[in-house]
């Protein structure tokens, strides 16, 4: 029998949460490297940014702005191909996913929907912020691309939606996703970092009114795919696309409702990433592959927080991918059977504002950076 002498035993204490879950890369590892710099402040950071704007509604000048605001902030990160795709708003032409079933709720239920009432929002300045009501007409949603060195001609498309509603701040939703994209975005642009197939990082539009942004990306852009423009050019305006990976809501992990319908106040301790795919999609077995794929590099690279994987996703942009290509939505709860149970009492509520949210919150939501940032690697060919 081995006998640990005090300090041995202390030692063992703090061994890091990934060492204790299982793989963890060797200390030269240069793609580490690379995860270790996504770190909680620059995360909250530049989910506090986008806040500034309000709930960002779609088809108000609030939208606009942070709008304008990605675009700049992705171009100081070096993403300077930025550009915008344009639609009108109500979606005309675009068909809608039909195979959207989601998993069965469970347990408690509490009461779910949206706020549309501005004096719900005590903070007269963010009421006044929110105060513009959406108009129908044009709309844009920006995106990037990071270049592939060996496969320009195919893509991974890392995405988000940054339009909220509820006169909140939309700081968790999607305002986490969108500043998770972002950051991988900065991270992946940064000296020296190449990867053999192209990024595309994409923030949608008007998610919350029917995931019209990705609706339309998806209607315009499918059969240019793979298409070298102009011929000789080695340029891929869309590049064949290999697998969608979304973002949306990732950081409130706190439990199932109680009895009356409260939510615990602190994350609970079984707090977990999100995978989910579509079982029922044209994709499904495509996308189950891509969905574990994550789930392997969160083992490896996540610092605390496990990836379960399911097979509901719905209600999400990469919903409108899920019969075209391998799509996985990566969030904080089940879409169905826990988000649709009122396991978050926030969503689409004045109170999804950036104070609301505790550290292990964000770090939540930083661990599910790491996992997509590690998934990046094998996928798109990473390397630093």
């Amino acid at each position: 029998m081995r006998i640990l002498t005090i300090g041995a035993f202390i030692a063992s204490l703090a061994v890091p949460a990934a060492a204790q879950r299982g793989n963890v890369p060797a200390a030269n590892d240069p793609i580490r490297a690379l995860v270790d710099q996504l770190t909680l402040e620059k995360y909250k950071a530049t989910i506090k940014g986008l806040t500034q704007f309000g709930d960002r509604r779609a088809g108000t000048d609030r939208n606009r702005a942070a709008i304008d605001w990605i675009e700049a902030q992705l171009k100081s990160y070096g993403c300077t191909n930025t550009e915008r795709l344009r639609y009108d708003y109500p979606l005309q032409g675009a068909p809608r996913a039909t195979s959207t079933t989601g998993g069965r709720i469970r347990g408690t239920r509490a009461r779910t929907g949206v706020n549309n009432d501005p004096n719900a929002q005590p903070d007269l300045q963010l009421r006044a912020l929110n105060s513009q009501p959406a108009a129908n007409g044009p709309r844009e949603e920006v995106y990037c691309t990071k270049i592939g060195t060996t496969h320009p001609e195919e893509m991974y498309i890392v995405s988000a939606h940054m339009d909220g509603i509820g006169w909140g701040e939309a700081a968790n939703d999607d305002g986490s996703g969108t500043a998770l994209v972002m950051e991988l975005a900065r991270v992946l642009h940064g000296p020296g970092v190449q990867t053999e197939r192209s990024i595309r990082f994409i923030l949608w539009n008007n998610e919350e009114t029917g995931l019209e942004g990705s609706r339309a990306y998806a209607a315009q852009r499918k059969d240019l795919q793979g298409k070298e423009d102009p011929p000789g050019s080695g340029r891929y305006p869309e590049p064949k696309w290999l697998g969608v990976i979304q973002h949306d809501m990732m950081m409130f992990d706190h439990g199932m409702p109680k009895a009356e319908g409260t939510i615990n106040k602190d994350q609970r301790p079984e707090a977990d990433i999100n995978v989910e795919f579509q079982s029922s999609s044209m994709f499904a077995a495509q996308s189950q592959t891509l969905a574990w794929t994550l789930e392997a590099a969160n083992v490896t690279y996540a610092t605390e927080y496990p990836v379960t994987v399911g097979a509901h996703m719905q209600s999400t942009d990469s919903v409108s991918f899920q019969d075209l290509v391998a799509s996985v939505s990566v969030r904080e709860n089940e879409r169905g059977s826990q988000i649709g149970a009122g396991w978050n009492p926030h969503w689409h509520q004045p109170t999804d504002v950036f104070a609301t949210f505790s550290d292990a919150d964000f770090r939540l939501g930083l661990n599910a950076a790491q996992t997509t940032l590690g998934a990046l690697v094998k996928l798109a060919g990473v390397r630093p």
